[in-house]
């Protein structure tokens, strides 16, 4: 093993500061254009199957050496630009006593759903003793990681006040619409209440390592922008403006968020993730100046032959070329039947085609 190597095998030769991935973020010259894949830390990996065969999902985030093997998988394997802490956006819903699962093949279920003001009282602040396996894990993460950035992340509060209100996942989300419609001092204390679990849960890992933070509002593309701005955006603007002082770059993603992409911009990220329906360069004018971007290739085309693979990547490339700050990702995550050599062969792709 060589003086550069650590025990993982990642590559330890500058601090994560000079890193192509938050070098990108901060939209300075970069040696290549940085790319990671949202859920790249299992799902489609056997190593990940393996180590987490007969382990239930939030038992497994609340498992550091199992949490920091399945977050330095796919660093090892496909060699990306940055790692993502391994864990899940109700983690920190279950860390203050909220009564949920992550059921096989559904996803979050929540037994007693918030639908009253009374129901408010079971969202307590959280705090760092509540997720001592959050510190711990990271810890240990960013010791192996070196030079590799580790990017924390959580849920954002409308995605979180959707699974706490329907009691699961919803195609349609009536009863989220209903109470913020319906009755929005209830919805705007419900979502102030999230962000500061949220604020909380994003502090905690900036402060255990992470390099920077992603928030997932995987559900807010269900929104028209003027319901979003109302009644999301102040919200999101609390979760940001708490990190903020950390100067740590700050990533917004959401899905079928064409339509949001410039609110999503203006409610505080310094990235902001464009999914495939937007070309990345359109993607960037809706954003905004000042903000890098992160995307986009179809998930599905990694189904694709190779060569079909490589040409879809040379557009989202083409069409990010004149762009101020760029990462390659997905727009949106991995699937699970994914081959994870068609990953492997896209980061070399990649790297290869934008080494400057």
């Amino acid at each position: 093993m060589s003086a550069n190597d650590s025990p993982s095998g990642l590559q330890t030769t500058s601090a994560p500061h000079e890193s192509a991935f938050l070098k990108a973020c901060r939209r300075e010259p970069v040696p290549h254009t940085p790319v990671w894949f949202m859920r790249q830390a299992g799902r489609s990996l056997p190593e990940y199957l393996k180590v987490r065969e007969g382990i239930a999902m939030l038992d497994s985030c609340m498992m550091p050496e199992l949490v920091t093997e399945i977050t330095l998988q796919p660093v090892r394997r496909h060699k990306v630009d940055a790692a993502i802490y391994f864990s899940d956006i109700v983690v920190p819903l279950k860390a203050i006593g909220i009564d949920l699962d992550i059921k096989p093949g559904i996803g979050p279920v929540i037994a007693e759903p918030i639908r009253t003001r009374a129901d408010l009282a079971r969202l307590r602040d959280l705090t760092p003793e509540d997720v001592p396996y959050v510190t711990e894990a990271m810890g240990m993460l960013t010791a192996e990681l070196g030079a590799t950035p580790l990017i924390g992340f959580a849920g954002a509060p409308f995605t979180l006040a959707s699974y706490l209100v329907e009691g699961g996942p919803s195609r349609n989300h009536e009863r989220t619409k209903a109470m913020m419609y319906g009755d929005p001092e209830l919805w705007a204390d419900l979502l102030d209440r999230l962000a500061a679990i949220t604020g909380a849960f994003l502090k905690v890992q900036i402060e255990a390592g992470a390099s920077a933070v992603q928030l997932f509002d995987s559900w807010v593309g269900a929104l028209a922008p003027a319901d979003y701005r109302r009644s999301v955006m102040p919200a999101s603007v609390k979760v940001f403006d708490a990190v903020a002082s950390y100067g740590v770059p700050r990533i917004h993603f959401g899905t079928g968020t064409g339509e949001l992409l410039g609110l999503m911009g203006e409610a505080g990220a310094d990235v902001v993730g464009v999914d495939w329906r937007v070309p990345m360069d359109e993607g960037a004018r809706r954003v905004g100046p000042g903000k890098a971007v992160q995307g986009n290739l179809d998930p599905a085309v990694l189904f694709a032959p190779t060569e079909a693979v490589e040409a879809k990547a040379r557009e989202v490339l083409d069409a990010a070329a004149g762009l101020e700050g760029h990462i390659f990702n997905l727009g949106h995550g991995v699937m699970p039947t994914t081959d994870p050599d068609a990953l492997t062969r896209l980061v070399e792709y990649v790297h290869e085609q934008t080494a400057r």
